[in-house]
């Protein structure tokens, strides 16, 4: 489907809601019906400024964070906004992550950058949204120290975007819109994607695991899944329109299907997302070691589709810590997942999570998590210092770890996993490999960079018509955690 067929079913739609009527009961065609009401306002601005007004998102946390961004920026074109970078702009939204507590600090830290901004542009609007506006004491903070944020709204009611825009646009107050928690799922509403083929697909929201250190089941709710069905046909017209490559995302995906009224495993739903056509590529992230199964594995060993690259985290190797945590798995059943996995797809990519400094963390049970680190051979990992989360147990837990002792231990465990990271890339020196070529590079206009199917970065000679498209490479030289590359001419 092309661009102008798209936006011309988007008007025919739009122009079939009647915006002086009541707003429609069901979901999405309200939403719809709001960005109709909100785009006459936009318009009306518009003509009485003598320019576009302007819209910015900054998104803060992980990939589902990213997906939801992806949404507002839809949502905010389709009202008539210009989407630009730049924070001046007459609405700027901040979609928030809390899983740490630095996160916190840095949004408060724009918005007093914001509020300067703003003084001198009255007009101007403010958003906050995500992850750390389902914290009440954030949102009262807010309403306290930063009352000239004009709309805040949480995880659970994203899909309301345009409701709560056309909310605020026509009063004269802040709109506060925070719910505890859904079972609501709405999809089918505008999307901008950062890509145009490759993208993120919703497969199913919140946890319920419940890790003694994590906030997120308090700000994204009990797992509510999608339905396969429902899945399925997004994916088949993301295709359609260009994409090659789908990241499937949940918090814990391998849990995927067990709240549905049919339960489906997670591995079945791959199965049916390999057999779409057109499809090349899969991705999922990310996974819980106590709910990976012998079938997902199995699916991995037998996919022509699936990217031999899985996301485990360890957090810790320590079994007393992972306990502590409430991770629900030990170090030996963490390694035994890692044999099983490299039995089945031998060439396969592991990547994983690791906090350092988990209260009660001894220097034995670090030498765990390194041990763990050298047996695994992580091709990369991403390393943490534990940070306290008010409302978790382990906010509470005795036995604080002493900052300087935990810096001791997250460099020591740093320059591991570095170590270890660049001898693993570079076993595909010499090789060659299938590419999805994905920007030109930011530092070489005359090279692009593309992404192998292991995860790795690739540069090499080539021109954005390349853009989009899986070629075949030739790995040169390991640069450390990247490669420079020379594209093969399959056509001679």
């Amino acid at each position: 489907m092309t661009d102008n067929t798209k936006v011309e079913e988007f008007e025919t739609l739009l122009a079939g809601i009647d915006e002086n009527a009541a707003a429609p009961e069901m979901e999405p065609m309200r939403q719809y019906y709001f960005i109709k009401k909100a785009r006459k306002w936009v318009k009306e601005q518009k003509e009485r400024l003598g320019r576009p007004l302007t819209a910015c998102t900054v998104t803060f946390g992980c990939q589902m964070n990213a997906r939801d961004s992806e949404k507002l920026i839809g949502i905010l074109e389709k009202i008539g906004y210009v989407i630009t970078e730049d924070e001046h702009a007459d609405f700027v939204i901040y979609n928030t992550c809390t899983v740490r507590e630095n996160a916190n600090t840095r949004v408060y830290g724009r918005l007093g950058a914001l509020n300067c901004i703003k003084k001198k542009n009255p007009h101007m609007l403010i958003g906050l949204c995500g992850c750390m506006m389902q914290e009440p004491e954030v949102v009262e903070k807010l309403k306290k120290s930063y009352r000239f944020v004009d709309l805040i709204f949480g995880t659970h009611n994203i899909f309301k975007f345009a409701e709560l825009i056309y909310t605020r646009l026509i009063s004269d107050r802040m709109v506060i819109d925070i719910w505890k928690d859904t079972t609501q799922i709405v999809e089918e509403l505008p999307v901008e994607r950062k890509y145009p083929f490759k993208s993120g697909v919703n497969i199913m929201f919140g946890c319920n695991n419940f890790c003694s250190y994590c906030i997120v089941p308090y700000v994204r709710g009990r797992e509510r899944s999608r339905e396969p069905r429902d899945i399925i046909r997004e994916i088949e017209k993301l295709v359609a329109d260009g994409v090659v490559e789908v990241m499937l995302l949940g918090q814990n995906v391998n849990s995927y299907g067990k709240t549905l009224d049919n339960p489906v495993t997670f591995a079945e739903l791959l199965r049916q997302v390999e057999e779409i056509k057109g499809l090349e590529r899969i991705r999922f992230m990310t996974s819980h070691p106590k709910d990976l199964s012998d079938e997902l594995i199995e699916v991995m060993r037998d996919s022509r589709k699936i990217c031999p690259h899985f996301h485990l985290p360890l957090q810790s190797g320590s079994s007393r810590i992972l306990r502590q945590m409430n991770r629900r798995y030990t170090k030996e059943r963490y390694l035994e997942l890692v044999e099983k996995l490299r039995a089945s797809v031998p060439d396969i990519s592991l990547t994983t999570d690791i906090i350092v400094g988990f209260p009660g963390e001894t220097e034995e049970d670090f030498q765990e998590t390194l041990d763990v680190v050298k047996k695994v051979r992580f091709d990369s990992a991403f390393t943490f210092i534990y940070s306290k989360r008010t409302g978790t147990p382990a906010a509470v837990m005795e036995n604080q770890v002493p900052e300087d002792v935990v810096k001791d231990r997250f460099d020591r465990l740093l320059k591991e996993v570095q170590d270890i990271s660049k001898e693993r890339c570079a076993r595909f020196e010499g090789q060659t490999v299938d590419v999805l070529v994905e920007e030109i590079n930011d530092h070489d206009p005359s090279l692009v960079t593309g992404r192998m199917t292991s995860n790795l970065l690739v540069h090499f000679k080539g021109t954005k018509e390349l853009i989009g498209k899986i070629v075949d490479v030739h790995l040169d030289t390991c640069k450390g955690f990247y490669y420079m590359g020379t594209l093969v001419n399959t056509e001679e």
